[in-house]
């Protein structure tokens, strides 16, 4: 029940039953740790009402100065989502603070930002725990403000921001739809109802045989782990496993598009077939007549169906090359001979094992290579010569293949001279990094001017990952907000956005705020 049936109420956006679900589970299966949690959720019982009820007073003040309208819910954690607390922190039930939370109701998306404002006004956020769900929605649907704050008395509280259908949506999933539905008179169901069904189907007919719990892995890594959105280029959305890369994305629009894919594009920048798809990224495949799988894609792919589809086209084409369900089988290679510059463009595709599982793999995610203007185009490592970064190279372009990276002293290259056309300039390079930075902002308050700053650092593709801002002596407000960048640059264009807001009397970056980079 834990791993099927509760995992598969949550990827239908049904909170409540999952919930429900697990708590009944975790009581039957750790009866011990399920008394000893419930005994201490009760004990305290009287004091976290008086808590709960201080907590929804002050957030209904605060609104309602704010002329907002609103609904506030408390609660104290499920029982079995203390004991997961308890296992990811490696702590003790008393080391557990955060049990209780709170969940605020407002009227409008729109409102749902401004009362973020209004929370982190009051009480002191938690660097870094802020996340954004309703520009962000999860793979099911759910969409929502998370932070957790710094209460009076020192108590962590975590705090969700929705709007009615976002929460009729987190609770109820697909039934809230369904209800919605019925109550037009309409008899169809709504095409998020059966989609789970869809993809069950799918993997059904695409894994006829394998084995009882080959099928129930594939359910588990393929319809029940977390899972991304991401858009084709007409806008249509698309969602995958968490971690997928372009070659899941193209398996998964048609296996013809995943036979014949060569590259990929992200929000129009060239990026490699095996780098992870981000959540809400636009995804354009490139695909090539002459282009087809490789068996190094199997080490990549995410889904079962692009690794079901891989395999079948892998067991016939390459007499190589035999692959009964995950274990790869390979033929002796045959002994080395000289390569004769009649032959050399086929002979260098041999030699540099393009596809192959012995392939020396770089990196994509810290080291690329630039080809002419472009970045990160389908390239392979040849395994003649295995260069490394650092060591001068010269790329080929192979038919089929994209273009074979060799050292310049590569030994199997003598002779290709005679093929200067297919010859082409590549270096190394070093991936961008994204930037983490913090800014002060001065401003008077209006009730929107959360989501206007949320809006002008979206606007250059920055993330909001924390911010505040709490009313001065003079009546004005003060407040410090990080902002996850494309680049460092990025920042002058963001804080130029912001300045254009009204009520924003300065900006200012944090001089002595330790960025943070990462590939």
């Amino acid at each position: 029940c834990l791993e099927i049936y509760a995992p598969m109420a949550g990827k239908l956006g049904m909170s409540s039953l999952k919930i429900e679900l697990e708590d009944l589970s975790f009581k039957y299966l750790k009866p011990d740790i399920y008394t000893q949690i419930r005994e201490h959720v009760d004990l305290k019982k009287e004091e976290r009402r008086q808590y709960l009820d201080k907590i929804q007073s002050d957030l209904l003040r605060a609104a309602s100065k704010s002329r907002l309208k609103i609904e506030v819910f408390t609660r104290a954690k499920h029982f079995y989502s203390i004991y997961r607390k308890m296992k990811d922190r490696g702590k003790d039930l008393d080391e557990i603070y955060d049990l209780l939370g709170v969940r605020i109701i407002c009227s409008s998306t729109v409102a749902c930002y401004t009362m973020l404002g209004v929370v982190h006004a009051l009480w002191l956020p938690f660097e870094g725990r802020f996340k954004d769900y309703i520009a962000r929605p999860k793979g099911n649907g759910y969409r929502s403000l998370h932070t957790s704050v710094l209460t009076d008395g020192g108590r962590p509280l975590e705090i969700q921001i929705r709007s009615r259908s976002m929460h009729e949506t987190a609770e109820f999933g697909i039934a809230a739809h369904w209800a919605y539905k019925e109550g037009k008179g309409k008899d169809q169901l709504h095409p998020d109802q059966v989609a789970l069904v869809q993809q069950l189907k799918v993997l059904r007919d695409e894994g006829r045989d394998d084995d009882a719990r080959t099928f129930l892995d594939a359910i588990k890594r393929d319809v029940l782990r977390d899972s991304i959105i991401v858009y084709t280029p007409k806008g249509d959305p698309m969602e995958l496993p968490e971690g997928s890369t372009a070659i899941d994305l193209a398996y998964h629009i048609h296996s013809e598009v995943g036979e014949h894919c060569m590259g990929a594009k992200a929000d129009g920048s060239i990026i490699p077939l095996t780098r992870p798809l981000e959540n809400t990224e636009t995804i354009q495949i490139l695909t090539a007549p002459g282009a087809h799988p490789h068996v190094n894609w199997l080490k990549h792919v995410r889904s079962a169906r692009a690794r079901s589809k891989i395999r079948n086209w892998l067991n016939r084409h390459d007499a190589d090359v035999v692959i009964d369900r995950n274990i790869v089988a390979r033929k002796k290679p045959s002994d080395k001979r000289d390569i004769k510059t009649e032959n050399a463009s086929f002979a260098v595709d041999e030699a540099s094992g393009v596809g192959r599982l012995e392939t020396q793999v770089i990196d994509d995610s810290k080291v690329g290579v630039t080809i002419g203007d472009e970045h990160n185009m389908l390239i392979k490592i040849s395994q003649c010569c295995s260069p490394v970064p650092g060591d001068r190279i010269i790329g080929y372009i192979s038919r089929g293949r994209g273009i074979v990276v060799h050292k310049v002293d590569c030994p199997n290259l003598k002779g290709i001279d005679d093929f200067e056309e297919r010859r082409i300039h590549v270096d190394w390079e070093t991936a961008s990094s994204r930037s983490t930075q913090r800014f002060r902002i001065h401003s008077r308050y209006t009730h929107d001017l959360f989501s206007e700053i949320e809006g002008a650092i979206r606007k250059y593709r920055g993330h909001l990952i924390s911010g505040s801002l709490d009313e001065t002596e003079r009546g004005d407000f003060e407040g410090f907000f990080t902002v996850e960048m494309e680049s460092k640059e990025d920042f002058k264009k963001i804080s130029k956005s912001i300045r254009t807001i009204p009520t924003v009397l300065s900006i200012s970056k944090v001089q002595n705020f330790q960025n943070r980079y990462y590939n």
